[in-house]
C-alpha cells in the first residue's frame, strides 16, 4: 500500500497546512508531502487536480482525497487516538476548542495572517482583534489541565490547531498574559513545528511543485 500524500500550500503562510501535517507527524505516520505554491499563475489548476474542495491541505490516501484540516486531523487520530486526552470530558473539552479554531477567530486571522517570514513587529489592532486575542487567552486559561506544557498536558490536536495562532502572536508581537506566553512558547519550540518553520525559511529555494518525505 502507498503512503499517504499531504499536499500543502507554502510552509511560510499557509496555517491550515500546518495543522495535519504537525499531526502526521505526531502519530508517527510515514507520508509524502507535496508543496503547492499558492501565489503563482498556475496554483489554481494544480489545487483544482488534486483537492475537490480546491483548497489545501488534502490528504491522499487508499485512492480517495480528504480535503479539509480537521477532517485530515481525525483520520490521523482514528489511527492514533492518544492525539486526543483519553478521559471523555476532557476529550470533548479539546474537540470544542479545536472546532472553535476552526471555524472562528476571523478577525485576527484577517488582520494578521500567518507569515512565517515576517520579522516579529506590532501593528495597530483593532476591537474585533483585541477581542480575538483576549478570548483566545480565555479560552485557553478556562481548558488549560495536566502537568505538560500544552493545553492539556500532552500534545493534542487542539495544539496542532493553536501553533498557527502562536506564530500570529510572536510574528505581530502581540502582547500576552504569563500563561498565555507561557503556551504560546511551548508551541513555537516544539521540534516537529521548528521543523516545519526552518523548511519555511529556505522556501524560495525549492522549485513549484516540490515533493519530498
Amino acid at each position: 500500500m502507498s503512503r499517504p500524500v499531504l499536499h500543502i500550500g507554502n510552509k511560510q503562510l499557509s496555517s491550515w497546512s500546518l495543522r495535519p501535517w504537525l499531526a502526521l507527524r505526531k502519530a508517527g505516520i510515514a507520508f509524502d508531502e507535496h508543496i503547492i505554491p499558492l501565489d503563482r499563475p498556475q496554483s489554481r489548476a494544480a489545487l483544482d487536480a488534486v483537492s475537490p474542495g480546491g483548497t489545501v491541505p488534502v490528504l491522499e490516501t487508499g485512492g480517495v482525497a480528504i480535503w479539509d484540516s480537521l477532517a485530515i486531523c481525525e483520520w490521523v487520530a482514528e489511527r492514533d487516538p492518544s492525539l486526543w486526552p483519553s478521559d471523555p470530558g476532557v476529550r470533548g473539552q479539546a474537540r470544542s476548542v479545536t472546532a472553535a479554531m476552526h471555524s472562528g477567530f476571523s478577525a485576527l486571522r484577517h488582520a494578521c495572517p500567518m507569515d512565517l517570514c515576517r520579522p516579529p513587529a506590532p501593528i495597530a489592532l483593532d476591537d474585533a482583534v483585541r477581542k480575538d486575542v483576549a478570548a483566545i487567552q480565555a479560552l485557553w486559561a478556562a481548558v488549560k489541565s495536566g502537568d505538560g506544557p500544552f493545553l492539556f498536558g500532552r500534545w493534542s490536536l487542539a495544539d496542532a490547531f493553536y501553533t498557527p495562532v502562536a506564530a500570529r502572536f510572536h510574528h505581530f508581537a502581540i502582547r500576552l498574559d504569563a500563561p498565555s506566553q507561557a503556551y504560546c512558547d511551548a508551541l513555537l519550540a516544539d521540534e516537529d513545528y521548528r521543523r516545519w518553520f526552518d523548511a519555511a525559511q529556505r522556501e524560495d529555494l525549492l522549485p513549484p511543485g516540490h515533493t519530498h518525505a
